[in-house]
Formats: structure tokens, sequence, C-alpha cells
């Protein structure tokens, strides 16, 4: 009899499509349930961190948020020969929160110029789960066919495009249900209240 077993390593990377939100608060809720998290940021990726986050200093304590800093590694955008830039390096998916037209455009190009292209490509080689959560709007036939050819490829696309069903009262909450839905992908257990619930009408 087969049981499930908890992610213990995922790899997320920040690119520069307004969204740093999101990516934190995954970052928190995979370091606070366990979960090792090495972490690739873009340049612009940084530079949105310390615009909507206030984060201007990237460090574990600042990306743990109430998370736990020990889970997380931060890896130089610029190295290459990082960890995660390996097939070796044992994952149990990677995230790109969020992900620019212009990642996504070289991820489905087979480009590999920084850290986080080199270790979504390395993710999608080896068969792993691979996450787009594209944030930018409206797509152009170019994006929808760069996500074709990602998906296809065996990468899930995933539209940072919360639901309203469960009355968010704050940005918060909106944020919360596209986190979940991430952490849902790659089966890390949380306990936001972002279900779906029969109304009995």
């Amino acid at each position: 009899m087969s049981t499930k077993i908890e992610p213990k390593r995922i790899v997320i990377g920040v690119s520069g499509a307004s969204g740093a939100p999101y990516a934190v608060r995954v970052i928190e809720l995979l370091s606070r349930a366990g979960v090792e998290v090495h972490v690739a940021i873009s340049q612009l990726g940084r530079r949105l961190l310390a615009e909507e986050c206030g984060i201007s200093t990237i460090t574990n304590e600042s990306l743990a948020q109430s998370g736990d800093p020990s889970k997380i590694t931060v890896h130089s955008g610029r190295d290459m020969g990082a960890l995660i830039a390996s097939g070796s390096f044992q994952h149990d998916g990677m995230i790109i929160v969020p992900c620019s037209s212009n990642t996504l455009g070289a991820l489905a190009s087979g480009i590999t110029t920084t850290l986080l292209q080199r270790a979504a490509a390395v993710t999608l080689k080896e068969g792993r789960p691979l996450l787009i959560a594209h944030r930018e709007t409206p797509l152009s036939r170019i994006d929808i066919g760069n996500m074709d050819t990602l998906a296809s490829a065996g990468a899930a696309i995933i539209p940072l495009s919360p639901g309203f069903y469960m009355k968010p009262q704050s940005v918060s909450d909106l944020v919360d249900f596209m986190a979940a839905r991430l952490l849902d992908r790659v089966g890390v257990t949380h306990t936001l209240p972002v279900r779906w619930k029969e109304s009995g009408d």
C-alpha cells in the first residue's frame, strides 16, 4: 500500500513580472511546512521584491517572513554552477512565481542565460514538475504559443488568476488563493481556507 510522501525540496524562481507578494507567500508557506526551498531570483525580480514587498536586501529571513529561514537557500541569479543548475540535484519540482513573458519566451526557446532559466530547463529535461505562474495580461499570440510549447514539454501553466468564490476581504486573501493552488500542485499540505464548498442551494 503506497502512502503520500511530502516533497522535501522545491526550487522557486522569481522573475520580473509584477506579483512579488505571490513569491514571498509561497516561500513562506513552503518553509513553514518544513520543505527545503532553493530560490533563484532574476535581476528584475529583485527590483520587484524591493518595490512591491519592501525587501531591499534578499536574505533567508526577509523571504521567510513567518516561515523557517533555516529551510531557505538563496542562490545568486548569475551563478550557473549552483546546485540547482544540475540535473543531478534531486528535487520535487520548481515553481516560477511570478513568471514574466520574457522568462516564458526564454524557456520556450531553450535559452538559459540565467540560473533561473537553467534550473527550469533542467527541471523539464529531468521530467520533474515545472509550474509556470504567469502573471502578465493581456496575452499576445506569442505568449500563447510559448505557453503551448512549454505545456507540450511537460510544464504546467498556472496563470495568477485568483478566484472570488471565497469572498476575499483583502489583497492577502487573493494572494493566498493562488499560493494554495501552487502548493496543492506540488503536493505540499496547507491549511489555507480556499477550498470550494457547495452552498447547498
